[in-house]
């Protein structure tokens, strides 16, 4: 499954953004869709996950309460809508699948740039 990540921007400290990720392409193996980051100097880090099966959702601490994670069905897109955002949210933002939510988090040590794609660039700065 090819998926596409888009949204990310510049913004100010306290904003928010919106960030998809659209699926290119489907496989019946894959159940679940996770975020990542990836901020300079620094290894890649989990973010939020989405089962496609039954709806769970996952957070990672450091973003838990400002960042929900969704899915639109009918557009095959899953969003995480980002509030509340600070300097230290700065990063390059990945989706990816797994087969479940369970253990998404393993992904993170995929140094691969084909698996990855080129990501999102999310910048918060005054």
């Amino acid at each position: 499954v090819q998926l596409q990540a888009s949204g990310g921007g510049l913004v100010q400290p306290g904003g928010f953004l919106r960030l998809s990720c659209t699926e290119r392409g489907r496989h019946p193996r894959y159940r679940a869709i996770g975020w990542f980051r990836q901020a300079p100097g620094k290894e890649r880090e989990w973010v939020s996950c989405f089962s496609i099966s039954d709806g769970i959702t996952r957070y990672a601490d450091s973003i838990k309460g400002r960042f929900t994670i969704s899915r639109d069905n009918a557009k095959y897109t899953v969003y995480l809508q980002m509030t509340g955002l600070q300097p230290e949210d700065t990063a390059v933002y990945y989706c990816a699948p797994d087969e479940s939510c369970d253990y998404i988090e393993v992904l993170r040590t995929i140094t691969r740039d084909d698996f990855w794609g080129q990501g999102t660039q999310v910048t918060i700065s005054s």
